[in-house]
């Protein structure tokens, strides 16, 4: 048996050797630098990709296995509404633990939904899958305890008693810092009795921080895609993002930039309630 399998490779390395014998230098230098080609676009990519992400709704549930709230509160009556209120994502590959090969980055590079930059405009270089989940998921940590301060501050000064109250947010697949704006709406729309969306589907991204002030994100042309792909009308944006957002904004979505929870409540029951033009779209 081992005898017979030791023929057919010499057999088979002889055909190799008369058919190369047959070709020109040419045609085999050729050959070589195509099979380097194929290993070269197959090999991982120092280049990072960003398209646009999911979309979920902060007043709905989760569609995973737990199937539980995105905002779960107790301690106090909580209230439903029509509309939805989309949390909005990039999509990464490229990044620790998300290799992406050669080709697939050159591809991106023709397409003017995607972003292609460098590995280390996005990450710090060297880090590990394991730091940058874990960085991730405490942005994620951090963004939601602020949103929940935020927002119980922002109804406590509107005369909103909100002691006792204990609020948990859910979300899978999803870190960094940018869902704290949408959260704390969320959370103030739960306990509210108003319909703030007004049954609209209202989209939106920013930080905030426990005094409720909006900060800049990255990739706000990718979320706004997404946003439109997943049925908005509106998009909320943060005022530190507004060149980015000026001429990016798809057709068919409108935008407000604001720079507090204040701003963003006020920008979003005036959608709720059709008042006419307002807020102004950029």
């Amino acid at each position: 048996m081992h005898s017979t399998r030791r023929f057919h490779a010499k057999g088979a390395f002889q055909r190799l050797r008369r058919y190369f014998e047959t070709r020109s230098l040419r045609y085999c230098a050729g050959l070589l630098a195509v099979l380097l080609g194929l290993v070269a676009l197959a090999a991982p990519s120092p280049y990072c990709i960003e398209t646009p992400g999911p979309t979920q709704d902060v007043l709905g549930k989760l569609t995973g296995r737990s199937g539980g709230e995105v905002i779960a509160v107790e301690g106090a009556d909580t209230y439903t509404d029509e509309g939805e209120l989309l949390l909005t994502t990039v999509n990464a590959s490229g990044v620790p633990g998300y290799p992406v090969s050669n080709i697939v980055a050159l591809i991106g590079w023709f397409d003017p939904d995607t972003v292609v930059m460098p590995n280390e405009a996005v990450v710090p270089i060297g880090q590990t899958a394991e730091e940058y989940a874990g960085e991730s998921q405490q942005e994620m940590d951090q963004s939601q305890q602020e949103a929940v301060d935020a927002a119980l501050a922002f109804l406590q000064d509107r005369g909103v008693d909100v002691s006792g109250v204990d609020v948990e947010m859910h979300v899978e697949g999803i870190g960094g810092p940018s869902a704290g704006m949408m959260y704390a709406l969320g959370l103030i729309d739960k306990l509210t009795p108003e319909s703030e969306t007004g049954g609209r589907t209202i989209a939106g991204t920013g930080t905030i921080d426990a005094e409720g002030n909006v900060g800049a994100i990255g990739g706000v042309r990718l979320k706004m895609l997404g946003a439109k792909r997943d049925g908005a009308t509106w998009f909320l944006a943060p005022e530190a993002n507004a060149a980015e957002v000026a001429g990016n904004v798809p057709e068919g979505l409108r935008d407000v930039c604001v720079s507090t929870l204040s701003e963003a409540y006020d920008a979003l029951t005036a959608i709720g309630q059709g008042r006419g033009g307002w807020p102004a779209a950029l």
